[in-house]
């Protein structure tokens, strides 16, 4: 095999130019293509932004069955709230004179960054990839791709679960009868795009855990130890992104972490005292 020829630092910094050249063209051109399609009665925004706001969203219809189908089975069963009210609509009202232009401009450059993440992440790694060994680039090559895989879980996760039942129970709270529920535009993009790309964001756990332990810096050990502190904390956390009482809606949020954790301890290395056991063992 030929030996690559060593790039100058100049050469690396002309490489790393158009690697952000190109990125931020893609983010440019799916961005414009974003906006053409965001407005209108049948725009992205409408159909797919907006539409946990209303009653007939698809994760709605699907706990709405579920739940059907377990009273059905059983009327102990009928615990779960309610999702089968067609009367649940979130009214979104603007406030600021500008905020339309603004979020179909913002909501347009998110949905391109999601859009062209793997083209992204695929210009991240032909940039890295000359200064690696061939071994490293057969395991870096895969820890792009399930780093990927990894965030659009993660997003979908939140888009079609969390959020939606985060929405549905703060807008459904009721604190007096004499106030009206009304969300701004604003609050309501904050929310929309901050639990979905923490989710997204939340779903690399394992992938920094890989990397860590390939840096040395974290055993499988330390998962092992910490199970019962996670457990706790990862309770708490589905509290803080889902602020409801009844542990049906929490338990959407925390398996999924939980999972994420037993996840990342299998892609941890074992300490040198279980491998010297487990080969024990075998003999």
């Amino acid at each position: 095999m030929e030996q690559q020829e060593e790039m100058s630092f100049w050469d690396h910094l002309e490489e790393l130019r158009w690697t952000l050249f190109r990125s931020v063209l893609a983010l440019f051109i799916f961005a414009i293509v974003g906006f053409a399609f965001m407005s209108g009665s049948n725009g992205l925004f409408d159909r797919v932004v907006l539409a946990p706001c209303n009653s007939y969203f698809i994760f709605y219809r699907w706990l709405c069955s579920l739940n059907q189908w377990l009273v059905d089975k059983s009327p102990m069963f009928d615990v779960l709230p309610d999702f089968c009210n067609d009367n649940f609509h979130v009214d979104i009202i603007n406030i600021k004179l500008a905020s339309q232009f603004f979020t179909h401009m913002t909501t347009s450059f998110w949905l391109a960054l999601v859009l062209t993440f793997p083209y992204l992440m695929w210009e991240v790694w032909k940039f890295i990839r000359p200064a690696l060994y061939e071994d490293e680039k057969k395991n870096v090559r895969w820890v792009f791709l399930l780093g990927t895989i990894m965030f659009f879980i993660g997003c979908a996760v939140g888009y079609f679960t969390v959020f939606p039942m985060t929405l549905r129970f703060l807008a459904t709270y009721e604190l007096s009868a004499n106030i009206t529920e009304q969300v701004s535009l604003d609050s309501y993009m904050d929310n929309f795009l901050m639990l979905i790309f923490v989710m997204g964001v939340v779903f690399e756990m394992p992938l920094v855990s890989w990397l860590l332990s390939k840096m040395g810096l974290l055993k499988r050990s330390f998962f092992h130890r910490y199970r019962r502190h996670a457990i706790v904390g990862l309770l708490v956390a589905a509290a803080f992104i889902t602020p409801s009482s009844d542990p049906f809606t929490l338990s959407f949020v925390f398996f999924p972490l939980y999972g994420l954790y037993e996840l990342s301890a299998f892609f941890v290395k074992k300490d040198e005292d279980d491998e010297e056991e487990e080969d024990e063992e075998q003999e």
